[in-house]
C-alpha cells in the first residue's frame, strides 16, 4: 500500500523590505531583491533567473511568453507614445528571447476623464505599431479606474512568439572570450521622457528609440545564428543593469571600453545635470548581443546595417566574477553597478 503523496515543501519569503516603494519597479538592485526574494519563492518555487520571455513547448511546439505593463507619463513624448512603446516593448522582449512575434493581448487600464481623442490617438498608434512589427493583437480586456488614479491610461500586454530554430540563447552558453554588441545610442528614451514632462530647461532634440528589434534580430540569427550566446534588450535600468545580471546569472566578468559605448551630447548633458549614468538610463529600441569572437565583426557588420553608431563595446571575462567594470583609454577603471533606487520613474 503506498500513502498520501508527501506535500510540498512550503516556499518561503527572503524578502526583508517593509513596504514597497516605486525603486522596486525600476529595475534595478530593488526589482531584483523584490522578485527572487519574494515574487519567485512564492509563485515559482524558488529564484529563477531573470529573462525577458518565458518558454514553453505546448503540442510540440515551442512558444515564448512575456507579458508587460506601460505607465509612462507623458503619454505621448518625441518619437513615440504608450501604445506604440507598449507594442514595441512586448515584442522587444520576445525577440530577443530567440522567438518570432506571433500575437499580442492587450489590457487598458483607462481613467475616468480620459478624453476619448487620446484614446483614440492610442489606438491608431497600437495598430500601426503592430503592423510595422508583424503581430497580432488578438484580445484583451478594458478597465475604468476613478479619476487620478492611473495618469490618463496604462497598458498591460502579454505576448506570444514562437521560437525560432536559428537561435540558443541563454546565459549559461556565454564563454570568457565572448565580445559584447550594443546596437546603438543609449539613454535617448529615458532622457526623451524627462525632457517632456517639463522642468528641466535644457535646448535638446531627442526622440524616443522606440522601434521593433525582431527585424534587427532576424538578420543577426541569419547571419550568425549558432554564435549568438544570449541577448537583452537594456529597458528599465539601462545597459548596466542588464550586463550586471548576465554577470550574475554566468559568474564571469563584463569588461566593457567607456569611450566605445554610443551616448549622445543631449543625453550626456541631462544625465550630468542630473547626476546620472548614462549608463542606468532606460532604451526601448536597443539591443546587447554577446556572440563568439570569431563570429563578433559579422555580427556588427549586420547590426551597422541598420544603424552605423553599432559598436563593440567589450567582452566577457573569467574575473573577476560578477562584476562589471568600465574602463577608459587612458588606463583607469570603475565598477559598473546596477541601478540604485528610482531616478526616472514613469519611463515605460
Amino acid at each position: 500500500m503506498s500513502g498520501p503523496a508527501p506535500a510540498a515543501p512550503v516556499a518561503v519569503s527572503r524578502f526583508m523590505d517593509a513596504q514597497i516603494e516605486m525603486a522596486h519597479g525600476a529595475g534595478g538592485k530593488a526589482t531584483r531583491r523584490l522578485i527572487n526574494g519574494l515574487i519567485a519563492p512564492l509563485l515559482m518555487g524558488g529564484t529563477t533567473t531573470l529573462g525577458d520571455a518565458a518558454m514553453a513547448e505546448i503540442g510540440g511546439a515551442e512558444l515564448a511568453l512575456t507579458a508587460d505593463s506601460f505607465v509612462v507619463r507623458p503619454l505621448q513624448f518625441p518619437g513615440g507614445s504608450i501604445g506604440e512603446l507598449a507594442v514595441n516593448g512586448t515584442v522587444n522582449d520576445l525577440a530577443v528571447a530567440g522567438a518570432r512575434p506571433h500575437t499580442l493581448l492587450v489590457t487598458l487600464v483607462l481613467e475616468a476623464g480620459l478624453r476619448t481623442e487620446i484614446l483614440e490617438r492610442e489606438m491608431h498608434a497600437m495598430a500601426a505599431a503592430a503592423r510595422r512589427a508583424g503581430v497580432a493583437i488578438a484580445g484583451g480586456d478594458t478597465k475604468v479606474v476613478e479619476h487620478g488614479h492611473a495618469d490618463g491610461m496604462y497598458v498591460t500586454t502579454a505576448g506570444i512568439g514562437v521560437k525560432d530554430r536559428r537561435a540558443s540563447l541563454s546565459a549559461a552558453a556565454v564563454r570568457p572570450g565572448d565580445r559584447i554588441l550594443l546596437s546603438g545610442y543609449i539613454g535617448d528614451h529615458g532622457c526623451t521622457v524627462l525632457l517632456a514632462r517639463g522642468g528641466i530647461e535644457l535646448d535638446a532634440s531627442l526622440r524616443s528609440d522606440t522601434r521593433s528589434l525582431w527585424p534587427m534580430v532576424d538578420r543577426l540569427l541569419d547571419a550568425v545564428g549558432p554564435a549568438m550566446r544570449w541577448m537583452r534588450d537594456p529597458t528599465r535600468g539601462g545597459v548596466a543593469t542588464a550586463l550586471n545580471e548576465l554577470a550574475a546569472d554566468t559568474d564571469l566578468s563584463i569588461a566593457i571600453q567607456d569611450d566605445r559605448v554610443p551616448v549622445r551630447d543631449e543625453v550626456r548633458g541631462v544625465c550630468e545635470l542630473l547626476g546620472l549614468d548614462p549608463l542606468h538610463i532606460a532604451n526601448e529600441g536597443q539591443l546587447l548581443a554577446v556572440v563568439s569572437p570569431e563570429a563578433a565583426e559579422a555580427a556588427l557588420a549586420v547590426l551597422r546595417h541598420v544603424d552605423e553608431s553599432a559598436t563593440i563595446i567589450g567582452e566577457v571575462r573569467a574575473a573577476p566574477a560578477r562584476t562589471v567594470v568600465a574602463e577608459s583609454t587612458y588606463g583607469g577603471a570603475r565598477v559598473i553597478d546596477m541601478l540604485v533606487g528610482d531616478p526616472l520613474p514613469r519611463i515605460c
